[in-house]
């Protein structure tokens, strides 16, 4: 069945009517007539945005399903408005060869919202089986994690930067250079509560410096290899300016655009991720180029862990916290109020992320484009409670702020959220989508 939006405002501000059949957008005029037994949806002065796409998320699943599976993350992406997640490859088995990738594909057919999966290296990847499979990217690549198997001068984050520059594939990089890790900050800790502003301990330690110097040498190996470098969760105006400095595009999370070292007391071990919270001063100098144009996209990292895990001491607690469900929510009311505008919203959640990681059906309100839309009022605000949400682990570092929810998400057309209730699954592969 074709469905007609009547009256729906978009994000520059225009007011159209949009046709939406077969699954893709057939035309958007200021004014349509309803076909014969085509369903109607007025608008009634909501906005209709193209749904966000989220290259950066961690379902867990395979290997980790008591903190998210497919179905519970992709609900909880549907609920808030993302009509394709991107997951990452630190599974277990973490998808590093064809085998592994074929397991997760095949779990992620649970999924409401479609999807991409990314590949990962490590000594024992197989790239010619990877690549062999419908891969979204490399990523997330360890650069100079000390969590990961590279070292900020390894051979092999080179070699696997050519080998996905020979496969025209973007490679997606956590970049910290461990090197400069201060480990003198466990000493400095007294308690490892996370809860001390001033102490700042997982900050200190996973040292701002730390992230600039390996995007400069991520930027470096892109281009002896003439590879699309794109760099993961910047949490510094530093990182930022080096990465585009270099030619590569890069993301910042919302918990880096909303969150600092001052919500320490509050969040503790809740706040603990990689890369850590940062200064007030840095967050509002991530916020400005957000607003001005120097961050390409907006990726959340969702990466849930349970309540229980997370209730560890500083150096014991799992890295990471859920977002997926409100990265546009916290978004939109920060539109709301001016601080940034509808068509920037669109183009770090949507309009970018299509462009640079080659899906060009999607992150458009234009006909041709799939028809995955967000409609929402931007008057129906609510205060965001982990209670509320649908990430199975329960909790958001959000608690307490402001969103604006979608009222409807729509995937190539199908309705798979509207009003609190799901749809059908959609289980399709965003990469075979686009093609």
């Amino acid at each position: 069945m074709s469905t007609l939006i009547v009256g729906a405002t978009l994000a520059d501000g225009r007011v159209r009517d949009v046709r939406v059949e077969g699954g893709e957008i057939t035309a958007v005029e200021p004014s349509l007539d309803p076909k014969p037994d085509e369903r109607v949806r007025e608008a009634d002065g909501r906005r209709l945005l193209p749904g966000a796409i989220d290259a950066h998320v961690h379902v867990r699943e395979p290997g980790y399903s008591h903190k998210e599976t497919w179905e519970t993350g992709s609900k909880s992406a549907a609920a808030g408005g993302v009509t394709t997640i991107v997951d990452q490859p630190n599974t277990t088995p973490p998808t590093t060869t064809g085998a592994a990738f074929d397991e997760k594909a095949g779990l992620a057919e649970k999924s409401l919202v479609e999807y991409g999966i990314n590949g990962g290296v490590t000594a024992e990847w197989d790239p010619e089986s990877l690549f062999d499979r419908p891969l979204f990217a490399l990523g997330e690549v360890f650069l100079a994690d000390s969590t990961g198997d590279m070292g900020i001068e390894s051979d092999l984050f080179s070699n696997a930067v050519a080998a996905a520059a020979d496969e025209d594939e973007v490679v997606t990089v956590h970049a910290e250079d461990a090197d400069l890790f201060d480990e003198s900050a466990r000493e400095r800790d007294a308690g490892g509560t996370g809860r001390d502003a001033d102490a700042d301990p997982w900050s200190q330690y996973r040292a701002a410096e730390a992230e600039a110097a390996a995007v400069e040498r991520a930027v470096e190996v892109g281009a002896d290899s003439d590879a699309d470098i794109h760099i993961a969760h910047t949490s510094t105006p530093e990182g930022v300016d080096a990465a585009k400095s270099g030619g590569a595009t890069c993301e910042v999370t919302p918990h880096h655009l909303f969150l600092s070292r001052e919500d320490a007391t509050e969040l503790g071990t809740f706040g603990r991720m990689n890369p850590p919270l940062r200064s007030e001063d840095r967050r509002a100098g991530m916020w400005d180029r957000l607003v001005e144009g120097g961050i390409d996209i907006v990726a959340t990292d969702h990466a849930p862990h349970t309540v229980e895990e997370k209730d560890a001491s500083l150096w014991d607690a799992p890295s990471g916290v859920p977002g997926v469900e409100t990265m546009l929510p916290l978004l939109l009311a920060e539109a709301r109020e001016g601080n940034v505008s509808y068509e920037r919203v669109r183009d770090v959640t949507a309009a970018n992320v299509a462009e640079i990681f080659g899906l060009p059906r999607k992150g458009r309100i234009e006909v041709g484009r799939d028809a995955d839309l967000v409609l929402f009022d931007p008057e129906a605000t609510r205060e965001i409670r982990g209670e509320d949400l649908h990430s199975k682990c329960g909790w958001t570092p959000f608690e307490g702020r402001t969103g604006v929810f979608p009222d409807l998400t729509m995937v190539r057309g199908s309705v798979v959220y509207e009003g609190g209730t799901f749809g059908d699954t959609v289980g399709e592969n965003v990469r075979e989508a686009a093609e």
